[in-house]
């Protein structure tokens, strides 16, 4: 199990890193979505934004498993993507924007947003695991 979520980072490493010193451009998916939503042109975007539905239709075709699957209704998924949209443009940046690239360009925005993003993430899990679903 780990050692699919190391070939996982390190693809995802080797990808933004490609992508980064092949054209310039930062891997962060709000901000590939964001241009596409916006019109501006870029086939390396449509690429981008196809590999990660194609990634997943290719491991379901193959039989294995995706992980992550949500068992929640429309609204609530619709609703929750809003809302990490609306955060990914007030924090200027996702987490694949600062916590990987631009971490890895030392910018100092970057660290401040990913620390940001994970304390609200432990901090979201002990709400969840511990004082909402009853000890």
């Amino acid at each position: 199990m780990y050692l699919h979520a190391l070939e996982g980072g390190l693809l995802i490493g080797f990808a933004a890193s490609l992508l980064l010193f092949g054209s310039g451009q930062i891997a962060g998916i709000s901000g590939v979505l964001g241009s596409v939503l916006e019109r501006r042109p870029g086939a390396w975007r449509w690429a981008f934004l196809g590999g990660l539905v194609l990634a997943v239709l290719i491991v379901r075709l193959a039989g294995g498993a995706v992980p992550g699957q949500l068992a929640m209704g429309w609204p609530l998924i619709v609703g929750s993507g809003l809302l990490v949209g609306f955060g990914t443009r007030l924090g200027s940046g996702c987490t694949s924007g600062h916590g990987l690239c631009g971490m890895g360009n030392l910018s100092t925005r970057s660290l401040v947003a990913t620390l940001i993003f994970m304390l609200v993430a432990m901090i979201t899990v002990f709400v969840v695991r511990h004082l909402l679903a009853g000890g």
